[in-house]
């Protein structure tokens, strides 16, 4: 159980380095659930949620900076926010 709450820390401090530039805009995310496999599933929130480059932000900050610090994590998903085809 430690070990969840360790890898739990370890993934916000990584989203920590990154919240800012959300904040920025009036956004943030949060982490929902670590799942059994790694993979990170998120919820983008405030204007997060409706931003048309929140797949770019996905790919470029917060699955870069989760997996970058935490390399046992293999996926990062967000829950809600704009779906892209």
């Amino acid at each position: 159980m430690s070990e969840d709450k360790d890898l739990l820390k370890r993934v916000e401090a990584a989203l920590d380095t990154v919240r800012p530039h959300l904040q920025v805009d009036g956004g943030n995310v949060e982490v929902v659930e670590i799942t059994d496999d790694n993979r990170v599933l998120i919820k983008w929130i405030g204007t997060c949620e409706s931003c048309s480059m929140s797949a770019m932000t996905m790919r470029a900050g917060i699955a870069q900076a989760i997996q970058t610090n935490v390399p046992s994590i293999i996926g990062v998903e967000a829950l809600n926010g704009v779906k892209f085809s």
